[in-house]
C-alpha cells in the first residue's frame, strides 16, 4: 500500500472533498438569499416534518439559541408554521407553508442540476461508471 491510499490519507481526502462539495451545493441551491443554516433546516423538514426547534438544533448540531434565529427568519418569511404540539403544550411543532416547500423543491432540483451539469461536463462516460462504482464503495462507510 502507497501513502496516497492509507486509510488516514484517504479518509483526510474524502473528509475534505465533502466539506467543499457541500459547500459548492449550497452555493448552486441558493435560492431567495436563505442563509445556508436555513437552507438546511428547510431541506430537513421538506424531508420530514414536523420538527422542534430544539430538535433541528440537535441534528444540525448548532445551539439551540443559533437555530432559534434561523426558525424566525424562515417564520418571518413565511415558509415556515408554527403549531402547538398536542402532546406538549410548552413545545411549538415546524412545518413546511406551500412557498416553503415551493422554495426547498427549487433548491433541490438546483443542486441536482449543477451537479448532474458537472458530471456531464467533466468526466467522460467511463470516468462515470468508475464513480458509480466507487459511490457503491462509499455506501459500505455508512451502512449499519
Amino acid at each position: 500500500m502507497n501513502e496516497q491510499s492509507s486509510p488516514d490519507v484517504v479518509a483526510q481526502r474524502l473528509r475534505i472533498l465533502v466539506g467543499r462539495l457541500r459547500r459548492r451545493m449550497q452555493d448552486a441551491s441558493s435560492v431567495r438569499g436563505l442563509s445556508a443554516p436555513q437552507a438546511s433546516a428547510l431541506a430537513r423538514l421538506a424531508i420530514s416534518e414536523p420538527w422542534s426547534a430544539s430538535q433541528l438544533a440537535g441534528a444540525e448540531r448548532v445551539r439551540p439559541q443559533s437555530m432559534a434565529k434561523t426558525v424566525a427568519a424562515l417564520h418571518e418569511q413565511g415558509l415556515i408554521r408554527r403549531e402547538v404540539d398536542a402532546e406538549d403544550a410548552r413545545r411549538q411543532l415546524l412545518f413546511l407553508t406551500d412557498e416553503g416547500r415551493a422554495v426547498a423543491q427549487g433548491a433541490r432540483a438546483s443542486r441536482e442540476e449543477w451537479l448532474a451539469s458537472a458530471f456531464e461536463q467533466r468526466f467522460t462516460d467511463a470516468e462515470r461508471q468508475v464513480l458509480d462504482q466507487a459511490l457503491t464503495l462509499l455506501e459500505r462507510v455508512v451502512e449499519e
